[in-house]
C-alpha cells in the first residue's frame, strides 16, 4: 500500500523552499495580496482516508475551478442542449481569448474558458430563482461544509476591472447566446469565481468526479456518463492552452485556478488538491503543476 502521507511530505520538503514560483495574478487587484510562499496539498481518499500537508486549510479564491461545478449544477437543469451552445473542443488560446469566439459565431469552444462559463452561468441564472444563494448552497452541499461563502472584496475587485469579461459577455449576447441582461449574468460569473475554499473543501467537492458521479455524503449529482464527459473535458480544457502538457506531465483530469489552486483526480481512487498562488505564464499554479507531476511519477498512479 502507498503511504501517501510519506508522499505528500517529501512534495512539500522538496519545493518548499524553491525560489521561482511564479508570480501571483495582479490583474484581479485583491487577489495581488496573497502571499506567494504559501504551499499546501490534500489528498481525499474514495476509502475515507485523507492526507495533507503545508497550508492546505488555508482558504483561497477558487476562480476557474468553479467552472466545473457550475457546469455540473446546469447539466441536469438543461440537458444535452447545453451541448448546442456550447463546444467541448479544446481551445488552444489562453482562458480570456476572444478571437475564436467571433470566428465561430458565438459559440464557446468549451465550458471551461471565460465565455464556456459564462453560457453556462447564463444557463443558471434562467433557471435558478435566487442563482447566487442556490449555487453556493450546492457548492456547500458538495463539499459537506456549510462554511463555504463568496469572498465578497474579490467579486467586486473583478466587477472593476474584468473587462474582458464584459466584452466576452456582449460578443455572446450579439451572437444570441446569452438570454439574460448581460449585467445580470457577469455578476453571477463574478460571484462564482469569487468562491473562497481550502484545498480540503475542495477535494472534497470534487469527490463525486471521482465517485461516479456520488458526493462525499453519499448523494448521487450526476449519473456515471455525465461524470466520464466532465472528467474528459477537464482532462482536454481544464489547463486552457497548456492542458496537453498537464496530460503529458500528470496525466489525470484537473481544473486550474487563477488563484494558484489545481485539483485532481484519478477515477475510483482518490481526488487531490494543490494551492501554490505563484503563476507560470500560461496561468497555471507553478508548484501546483510541479507537485502534481512529481505525485504521479512517485505513486505511478494515472489514468494511463
Amino acid at each position: 500500500m502507498i503511504d501517501f502521507q510519506n508522499v505528500l511530505d517529501e512534495i512539500h520538503d522538496n519545493l518548499k523552499h524553491e525560489v521561482n514560483r511564479g508570480l501571483v495574478a495582479s490583474y484581479i487587484p485583491e487577489l495581488s495580496n496573497i502571499d506567494a510562499q504559501q504551499f499546501g496539498i490534500y489528498l481525499k481518499h474514495m476509502d475515507g482516508r485523507s492526507f495533507s500537508t503545508g497550508d492546505w486549510n488555508i482558504g483561497f479564491s477558487i476562480q476557474s475551478i468553479s467552472k466545473v461545478l457550475t457546469l455540473c449544477m446546469a447539466l441536469p437543469l438543461y440537458s444535452e442542449a447545453i451541448w448546442k451552445r456550447v463546444d467541448v473542443e479544446p481551445s488552444g488560446n489562453p482562458f480570456n481569448h476572444l478571437s475564436l469566439l467571433e470566428l465561430e459565431n458565438g459559440i464557446p469552444r468549451n465550458p471551461l474558458i471565460n465565455a464556456g462559463s459564462l453560457v453556462i452561468a447564463d444557463v443558471l441564472v434562467s433557471h435558478l430563482k435566487q442563482p447566487k444563494k442556490e449555487f453556493l448552497q450546492y457548492v456547500r452541499d458538495l463539499a459537506n461544509d456549510q462554511s463555504i461563502d463568496y469572498n465578497y472584496e474579490v467579486a467586486e475587485s473583478e466587477r472593476l476591472t474584468g473587462y474582458n469579461n464584459y466584452a466576452a459577455a456582449n460578443l455572446l449576447k450579439a451572437y444570441h447566446n446569452l438570454e439574460n441582461d448581460v449585467d445580470e449574468v457577469l455578476d453571477f460569473y463574478f460571484h462564482q469565481c469569487s468562491l473562497e475554499m481550502n484545498c480540503e473543501q475542495l477535494s472534497n467537492a470534487f469527490f463525486m468526479f471521482a465517485n461516479q458521479g456520488v458526493c462525499v455524503q453519499g448523494t448521487c449529482y450526476l449519473s456515471p456518463s455525465r461524470v466520464k464527459r466532465i472528467n474528459a473535458i477537464m482532462l482536454t480544457c481544464g489547463f486552457y492552452d497548456e492542458a496537453g502538457e498537464f496530460a503529458f506531465e500528470v496525466g489525470l483530469p484537473g481544473k486550474s485556478g487563477v488563484g494558484g489552486g489545481i485539483v485532481a483526480l484519478l477515477p475510483n481512487h482518490f481526488t487531490i488538491t494543490v494551492w501554490s498562488p505563484g503563476l507560470n505564464p500560461k496561468g497555471n499554479s507553478l508548484l501546483g503543476m510541479q507537485a502534481l507531476e512529481q505525485f504521479t511519477t512517485k505513486t505511478k498512479l494515472s489514468i494511463f
